[in-house]
């Protein structure tokens, strides 16, 4: 077409009348006027079609005025579904992580390596925590155990080190400072551990937490911030006192220790640090069928303040990014779904993998975040879900 003719016919659609306009359809006729909430026009072909489908009665009769038992159940809050967070030594034990921690045949690339590096982990006692924790472990890296209950994570820290050793027979410990090299040559050795109480809330309490774990590892290179827990209780019904507890273990806790690591890197000088918040995806949705609105709520207060610090702090460099796991089979869990088999079917059949997530996947993760491997990725959100906020 040549630009003449183009031209004329564009002219000449342009000269046509226009009967439909953006929220207004008075112009057309009232059999063919299309509500300006209707997604797409119906043609009347379409209607007559609709109306011979088997289902468009009962598909059609009640729109506007819910009247089904069925409808909408599967996308609502049940209110008697309560279940509240167990009391200190009341946990199901997480069990160590069997498999090869160390060297190994299968290739990799060497960034994703924390040889030298030290890591902190809060709520490393037990659940996602200590499997993370063995993640790190197991990539060369020294980790520190943050948790309420220092018995359990002085526990854990001696379970993670038996299993190294037992993943790698012919390792040993030794102090890194007593090396030219920072490695004693010819032997493997085995990344230190060490655990350390603290309520993440209490700013006196981080701030010593960190100074201790300074003292026995000399610096903080990585954070891992697990710590936090959830309960399940309208939001009408739960008590204040426990929804400040809930945002003051996964909100503050989280801030404390981001601002309290990123400071020691600051003084430090350090070339580079970096740091993973685990969130939820129940930062970014709503589950169903239990109520939850105090923790949705908090983990969307984790992944935006990743974000947020993330830019605040990329100059320094700091990286700060963001873990959002799904349903986890964690011990805890377990027992929950034990004790509920309708809620472990509901929460499958709302995932699209049609499984629930292991712990374990979740150390490619954390790994891939904290090391070099990911050195221009922070702000990251990575949902760990299978598929669940896709549908």
């Amino acid at each position: 077409m040549s630009n003449q003719q183009f031209l004329r016919t564009a002219t000449r659609i342009a000269a046509r009348p226009s009967y439909i306009q953006l929220n207004h359809c008075a112009a057309l006729p009232a059999h063919r006027r299309i509500s300006s909430t209707s997604p797409r026009a119906i043609t009347s072909s379409q209607a007559q079609r609709n109306k011979s489908d088997p289902l468009h009665g009962s598909s059609t009769a009640t729109l506007g005025k819910p009247g089904f038992e069925h409808e909408g159940t599967q996308a609502r809050t049940d209110d008697s579904i309560v279940v509240e967070y167990p009391e200190q030594g009341k946990f199901p034990q997480e069990p160590t992580i069997q498999g090869r921690g160390g060297p190994h045949l299968k290739r990799t690339l060497p960034q994703f390596s924390l040889e030298g590096r030290v890591a902190v982990v809060t709520g490393g006692a037990r659940g996602l925590g200590l499997v993370m924790a063995q993640a790190l472990v197991a990539s060369g890296a020294d980790v520190a155990l943050v948790d309420l209950n220092k018995e359990e994570a002085s526990t854990s820290a001696q379970a993670l080190i038996d299993q190294f050793h037992k993943d790698n027979p012919k390792s040993e410990s030794y102090d890194r400072a007593k090396f030219a090299s920072a490695k004693k040559e010819g032997i493997f050795r085995v990344p230190k551990v060490t655990a350390h109480h603290c309520d993440v809330s209490n700013p006196t309490n981080v701030e010593s937490t960190l100074s201790e774990i300074v003292s026995e590892h000399s610096k903080i290179d990585h954070l891992v911030t697990s710590a936090g827990f959830t309960e399940n209780y309208d939001a009408i019904s739960y008590p204040y006192e426990r929804m400040k507890k809930l945002w003051g273990v996964n909100v503050d806790g989280t801030y404390l220790f981001a601002t309290g690591v990123a400071k020691h890197l600051i003084e430090r000088k350090a070339e580079r640090g970096s740091m993973v918040f685990i969130g939820s995806m129940s930062g970014s949705i709503v589950n169903v069928p239990q109520p939850q609105a105090p923790y949705n709520a908090a983990k969307a207060a984790v992944r935006h303040l990743a974000a947020s610090m993330a830019v605040e702090w990329a100059h320094l460099p700091i990286r700060v990014n963001c873990i959002s796991p799904g349903y986890m089979l964690t011990a805890l869990t377990r027992k929950i779904l034990d004790e509920n088999a309708e809620l472990n079917k509901t929460w499958t059949s709302l995932i699209p993998m049609g499984k629930m997530g292991r712990p374990e996947d979740l150390m490619g993760p954390v790994t891939f975040l904290l090391s070099d491997a990911s050195l221009y990725v922070t702000g990251a959100d990575l949902r760990v879900d299978g598929g669940y906020t896709c549908t």
